[in-house]
């Protein structure tokens, strides 16, 4: 294998000395523009890299930050929300010459670990978080750790426990709601009281604007099929859906949720479930586009027509969404403009601005043919 080249190499190939290469390669007073100028060509013509260990001994910056997600793997590969909200992160990490370390985990505790190896061994200059909790250790950690984070969909006020008894959720993700475990964030807004900056979009409201659309055309029985319970953008969409619901004046229970892992697999099996109650829903809606495409798919199979007797709405467009037949009523956001707007800020804390929390563009409903009015016998 060959060598990798040294600052003694580009210092004999310039015709300098080895601290003048470290002067003009660290951006440090004490050579000329001329100077350092030909020591940077000698050190691309050669190849040079700096050390990342290396300049985390010296206390220099690595270069690098961090993304760990903690899902069930099985839930990534269908799931397109991710590969484009890494998409604008990488776009403003690759212009500002910042490597982009990523990791899956298998829950929040592991997570932790990668943070505190991280950490210790200077690996990352700061993280990107994902996917905040309800009752969320990861704040409060980096922020002990002081390892500069940005939240993704953090900042926002998230109630510690949306399900009520009517709502299928699972008893131990209840439990997991309510009880702060050691080093547990209080909650809502815990990223905001650790210090840390955040990038938010106001899941509040565009729940909101999905439930008012279909109570418009007429829909009463709503049942949302929501992600994971333990995460605080599901329990935001939850207390929403609920909110709202009491303002229109729908019946308790008649408008619900229940949980998933956001699978294509457990959407349909929610679908089916619902469907087959007494009184099945009219409307659906799915906290991402692969169950939402899963859900018609069932419905399909059981002789339900969409939209004839079933309204379905998918949060987040997608490609799938709208190849569906027919083409499903989704909320358009710009995902890979919210991963550029946590990277930039990311950069900004890095540089030495304050943590700011910053609000994402508001996701727009685009109706298509998967909503209409109910049929009058429903």
């Amino acid at each position: 294998m060959a060598r990798r080249p040294t600052i003694k190499d580009i210092a004999r190939r310039a015709g300098v000395s080895e601290s003048a290469v470290s002067f003009a390669l660290n951006g440090k007073p004490g050579v000329s523009e001329g100077t350092r100028a030909r020591i940077r060509r000698v050190a691309e013509e050669l190849g040079w890299r700096p050390n990342s260990a290396a300049r985390a001994l010296s206390g220099a910056r690595s270069g690098a930050v961090g993304l760990v997600l903690a899902r069930p793997a099985h839930t990534l590969g269908a799931e397109s929300f991710f590969l484009r909200l890494v998409s604008g992160i990488q776009e403003v990490l690759s212009a500002a010459g910042t490597a982009l370390l990523f990791q899956v985990v298998e829950d929040v505790e592991a997570e932790c670990a990668v943070y505190r190896r991280w950490w210790a061994e200077r690996r990352v200059d700061g993280v990107l978080v994902v996917d905040p909790r309800t009752r969320d250790p990861r704040p409060p950690l980096l922020s002990r750790l002081g390892l500069p984070a940005v939240v993704i969909g953090g900042g926002a006020g998230t109630p510690p426990d949306p399900w009520h008894p009517e709502d299928p959720a699972p008893a131990d993700a209840r439990e997991d709601a309510r009880a702060p475990g050691p080093a547990a964030g209080t909650g809502a807004g815990e990223d905001a009281a650790a210090g840390l900056a955040a990038v938010r979009a106001d899941d509040a409201r565009a729940m909101t604007e999905v439930l008012d659309h279909l109570h418009g055309l007429g829909h009463r029985r709503i049942v949302h099929i929501a992600g994971l319970p333990g995460l605080a953008h599901t329990a935001r969409r939850v207390a929403a859906l609920r909110a709202e619901a009491r303002r229109l004046g729908l019946p308790p229970g008649q408008v619900r949720s229940v949980p998933t892992d956001y699978s294509d697999a457990e959407g349909a099996a929610a679908t089916r479930r619902v469907l087959a109650e007494p009184e099945p829903p009219t409307a659906l809606v799915y906290d991402n586009d692969v169950m939402a495409v899963a859900g018609s798919a069932v419905a399909a199979g059981l002789g339900i027509p969409v939209p004839g007797r079933l309204s379905i709405v998918a949060w987040d467009d997608s490609a799938l969404c709208r190849v569906t037949h027919p083409p499903l009523t989704a909320l358009v956001r710009d995902t890979a403009g919210f991963g550029r707007l946590a990277a930039e800020e990311l950069l900004s804390v890095l540089a030495g601005a304050p943590p700011r929390v910053r609000e994402s563009e508001l996701p727009r409903l685009e109706p298509r043919g998967s909503t209409a009015p109910p049929p009058a016998a429903y």
